[in-house]
């Protein structure tokens, strides 16, 4: 048995939801590289296809909603944003331990490092940032109300309640204290400016959420727990932030804690053709970043000190861990200096 999944128990539920289904017996590995949600490949002889649940131990409310990651997809599909097809969910805790949801297979690379494009070649590099981008625009223009998920979010307020929501989030984890996190939420509070239109918001957009196929074209977006509907620019904001911190020197012995370095490859867009790209496509002002840049780096802040706390208590799987918590004291340094 794969921790943290049952595979009989599994088998029993989707003969039962998805009779015809399976075919011979099941297999599963997890897939490395995840630091939230658990996400496991599973195998019954004939073909793959995916199981995610949440984190084992430590988790924080709302932050890990299979339910929520299911829905957007299986709306999204006839969309031109590209999602993997959906096939089950279910909400019984008591099955594997946890709510889950089944989903097709991808074929594709979540790049997140520089070498990895390195060895594309610049060119290529960049038509994959490219097409990051282009993207994030076609989930931005899609009509939510018409995909059935115009009750998926409370656009109105959006941006206050994200900084409260994270606050809360961080309370949950927080058990060190963190030099500048009080000051950096003091200048967010301060100065929430007024939101953009709203629309169908990623959450946590960036390179390695994406499955590129060998054409370099995106294959599928994943990693959707934190959708909701809110600002765009919120999204425009945390890839950007990602990109910032690549390039920021990690603190000595966490080098290998950097969620992403691919944004240091040549031909990789700079943020001022990103901003550029998605301006021009989305006619959006993209002139007063800062607040959203800096609520970006602190909800990345959270988010590590989240894992932080699952690992430092022996509730994380897989390797990648060691020095995640030394990367949360540069990331209140861009918040604080993005808010200025």
């Amino acid at each position: 048995m794969a921790q943290g999944l049952d595979l009989d128990a599994l088998r029993g539920w989707l003969d039962v939801e998805r009779p015809g289904f399976l075919a011979g017996d099941l297999s599963a590995e997890l897939i490395t590289g995840g630091k939230s949600n658990l996400t496991y490949s599973v195998s019954d002889g004939v073909r793959e296809f995916v199981v995610r649940r949440p984190p084992l131990g430590h988790v924080l409310a709302t932050a890990h909603d299979m339910g929520r990651e299911y829905r957007i997809m299986t709306a999204l599909a006839p969309t031109e944003v590209p999602v993997p097809t959906t096939f089950a969910y279910c909400d019984d805790p008591q099955v594997i331990g946890a709510p889950f949801y089944v989903m097709e297979k991808v074929v594709g690379t979540p790049y997140s490092r520089a070498k990895d494009l390195e060895a594309l070649g610049a060119d290529r590099t960049r038509e994959i940032s490219i097409r990051l981008v282009d993207t994030l625009v076609a989930l931005h223009s899609v009509d939510y109300e018409a995909v059935g998920l115009g009750d998926f979010g409370k656009p109105d307020g959006y941006l206050s309640r994200q900084l409260s929501r994270w606050q809360k989030q961080l309370d949950a984890s927080r058990s060190r204290e963190l030099p500048g996190m009080d000051e950096l939420i003091a200048r967010l509070e301060g100065s929430v400016p007024g939101e953009s239109d709203a629309t169908i918001v990623h959450g946590d957009y960036r390179l390695d959420n994406l499955l590129v196929d060998d054409n370099d074209q995106v294959a599928a977006v994943l990693d959707w727990e934190m959708s909701t509907l809110g600002d765009p620019l919120t999204d425009v904001a945390v890839m950007l932030a990602y990109q910032e911190l690549a390039q920021t020197p990690a603190p000595s012995g966490s080098a290998g804690a950097v969620v992403t370095d691919a944004a240091r490859a040549p031909g990789y867009l700079t943020r001022d053709e990103i901003l550029e790209r998605y301006a021009s496509a989305t006619g959006r002002d993209v002139g007063h970043i800062g607040f959203h840049l800096g609520l970006a780096f602190f909800k990345l802040a959270v988010i590590l000190e989240g894992i932080h706390y699952r690992h430092v208590h022996g509730q994380t799987l897989g390797s990648g861990f060691d020095g995640i918590g030394d990367m949360i004291a540069p990331l209140i340094a861009a918040g604080r200096d993005a808010t200025r």
